[in-house]
């Protein structure tokens, strides 16, 4: 398979991606809600689900390595991503720290609808209610993410700095420092994928699925405004 071909490939791969992780977060939302309104709650097809959704970010890092073997400069350019969202990649994709904030973030918003609740005692058993423990391994998490992430960002941009010898170098030597790419590309993709991994591990089965909610909500979301962005600026030429 040619690298253009490969990078045509994966934008479809893409696209049909995108589309099922809105079912996949249509079914999520539906089995929560239903676990939170039983009385007895289905915490086993709960689990279930989220795993299904798991398996789905599992995949689409299968077929992203697969593509950034046969063509990593084509995979770094992200053509089957709107300018918004490249504008926001690191590595050829999304920061992996973005998830603690995503967790914070919704923990607090949860906590705030929620307080009443929480103050009369009852456990409510969704994000606005991580235990001390739960937030401890959270930060430890984070702190492990943000070392990899500097190191990572660091061996890029000692890459990067031998733009010049790539060019002035031999054809094997080019080949070699584009698979050197492709390494670093790879061990950025591996983090992010152990990162939403860790986050998930370290939740119970209903904050499991309130937090990939969460998440596939701002991925599917801000693809699509990027998108509607990218047509308007289209239309304004």
């Amino acid at each position: 398979m040619s690298q253009e071909t490969a990078i045509a490939s994966f934008k479809k791969f893409q696209e049909s991606w995108i589309e099922q992780l809105q079912h996949h977060l249509n079914h999520l939302r539906s089995v929560q809600d239903h676990h939170r309104n039983s009385v007895t709650g289905d915490e086993e097809r709960l689990m279930e689900t989220v795993e299904s959704v798991m398996e789905h970010c599992r995949e689409y890092h299968r077929t992203k390595w697969s593509t950034t073997e046969k063509d990593v400069i084509g995979v770094m350019s992200a053509p089957w991503s709107s300018a918004l969202e490249r504008s926001l990649f690191w590595v050829g994709g999304w920061r992996p720290t973005t998830l603690f904030h995503l967790v914070y973030t919704e923990s607090s918003i949860l906590f705030e609808s929620r307080i009443v609740d929480i103050l009369r005692g009852f456990r409510t058993g969704d994000l606005s209610d991580l235990s001390p423990s739960q937030f401890r391994t959270v930060s430890e998490l984070q702190c492990e993410t943000v070392k990899e992430e500097n190191a990572i960002t660091e061996e890029l941009s000692e890459w990067q700095d031998d733009a010049s010898e790539m060019v002035m170098g031999t054809m094997s030597n080019l080949d070699q420092r584009i698979r050197r790419l492709a390494e670093i590309v790879h061990r950025a993709d591996d983090l992010r994928l152990r990162t939403i991994t860790g986050v998930v591990e370290l939740l119970s089965p209903l904050q499991q699925a309130e937090f990939l909610i969460a998440a596939a909500e701002l991925r599917t979301g801000v693809s699509g405004w990027g998108t509607s962005h990218d047509r308007r600026r289209s239309s304004d030429v």
